[in-house]
Parts: C-alpha cells; sequence; structure tokens
C-alpha cells in the first residue's frame, strides 16, 4: 500500500520526523555541498529535503507519484510540484543534473523499471541520491514511520539493482542509527547515536543513502512492460500565491 501525502507531512511535523529529516538531510549534503547552476528534481516525499537543497540550485521540482498524492510546494510561492507517472516521467531525456529519491524506491511495484526512468531524465555527469530503508534495521521494523513501508533493502540489493539499471555506484553511507521512538530522552540523544554510528559503521542504521552517476552508454533491449500504458496526465499544483 502506497503510503499517503498526508501521512508524510503530519510525520515530518513530528519531534521524530524533524529529527529523521536533520540525520538523513546531513548524509545528502556532505556529498551535494555545491549545487550552482544545477537542476535539481526529487522523486517521491523528498519536499523535507528539497527546501534546504533549493536555496542552493538553479531550478528545483517535486515529482510526487499519483499513488502517493500532491502537497504544494514550495509553502506560499509559485508551485514546483507535479503529480506524476514514475515510470513516464514528464521530462525530456537527461535534463536533470541532481536526483534525490526519497519514500519512492520502496513503494515502487517495478524497482529496476524505476531506475531505468531515473537514468533516462538523469544528465550525463549527473549524480542521483537514494535512500532507502536498510532490511536490517529498527526502522523497517515500525510501521509508525514512513521508512516501514514497502521493501526495505540490504546494501548488496540496492548495489545490484544501481548495476543492472546502469548506474555505478560513488559513495555509500547510512543514517538513523537511534531508534525510532518518540522518546524525549531519546531524541535529545539522536546526535551522539549519529556521530558513533557513523564513527564505528554500524550495520543496524534505519536508511542507506547511496549516491551514484549513470553510465553513459547502455545497450538498446526491446522488452516487454508488465504494466499498462498509463493514462497519467502530468500536472503541476496551482500556486496558492496571491496576484499583485
Amino acid at each position: 500500500m502506497a503510503l499517503d501525502v498526508i501521512d508524510l507531512r503530519q510525520f515530518y511535523a513530528s519531534p521524530l520526523g524533524r529529527l529523521a529529516r536533520w540525520c538523513v538531510l546531513s548524509a545528502i549534503t556532505a556529498r551535494w555541498e555545491n549545487l550552482s547552476g544545477l537542476s535539481v528534481a526529487g522523486l517521491g516525499y523528498a519536499t523535507p529535503y528539497l527546501d534546504h537543497l533549493a536555496t542552493k540550485a538553479e531550478r528545483t521540482i517535486a515529482l510526487m507519484p499519483a499513488r502517493q498524492g500532491i502537497t504544494a510546494w514550495p509553502p506560499g510561492g509559485l508551485s514546483a510540484s507535479g503529480l506524476v507517472d514514475p515510470f513516464e516521467l514528464p521530462l525530456r531525456d537527461a535534463v536533470i543534473d541532481r536526483l534525490l529519491v526519497v519514500h519512492a524506491l520502496e513503494m515502487s511495484e517495478d524497482a529496476q523499471g524505476q531506475m531505468e526512468e531515473l537514468w533516462r531524465v538523469l544528465a550525463p555527469g549527473g549524480h542521483l541520491i537514494v535512500v532507502a530503508p536498510n532490511r536490517r534495521g529498527a526502522w523497517a521494523r515500525r510501521d509508525s514511520t514512513p521508512f516501514g513501508h514497502g521493501q526495505p533493502y540490504s546494501r548488496q540489493q540496492l548495489t545490484t539493482l544501481m548495476r543492472q539499471s546502469l548506474f555505478t555506484p560513488l559513495h555509500w553511507t547510512e543514517a538513523l542509527h537511534m531508534p525510532p521512538v518518540q522518546n524525549q530522552w531519546m531524541l535529545k540523544l539522536a546526535p551522539a547515536f549519529e556521530r558513533v554510528g557513523s564513527t564505528l559503521n554500524l550495520p543496524f542504521a534505519g536508511v542507506h543513502v547511496i549516491e551514484a552517476t549513470k553510465q553513459l552508454y547502455r545497450p538498446v533491449v526491446a522488452r516487454r512492460s508488465s504494466r499498462a500504458a498509463s493514462q497519467l496526465i502530468p500536472a503541476l499544483l496551482p500556486s496558492t500565491r496571491q496576484a499583485d
């Protein structure tokens, strides 16, 4: 069952959600420090992270799967969010410099097909970061958070998926080393959990954060899609800002 955008928004508004955002965003920004002049797209529910990245990039868009639903983003401005079929993104080939995938891959009915579509829209030399639940972590076992839904992955499974989709993994890290509980005392200790977990490379973190780039040449192989042709028409959510 796909996550609903309302549940996702409520989670990130909670103390645990804000902390999770900080932990995962730290791993993302450690790799993407300079986005000047680059186009950035987020697939899934990436807006909590795009809020920060958009201040550094030339342009940023949020692509939200139809099964999940859509919310206006950024708030109070012209909309840059679109309701899309994640297997047929409304983008030309090779137009996005940086792709962030959050709360998407684990919910996909066809993970390799999803990665192939991301390969198509990613520019030569572009980079992709996928945030996916770790099947060995506590977060994947708690459905009270979004990371407890869908298909969790091992490191080997993600590496294989990347290579089969003609992506080359560049960097691997993990985040969310603290347990997924709303306890105030535990939340205060979260930064210490993250430092220790990252330093010791502990295997039970909540999510994998993998950065990859696409191989520039791929074989053309005809294959029959198992999905019915989509009738979804991509649409941008109208802005809520009043005209001057």
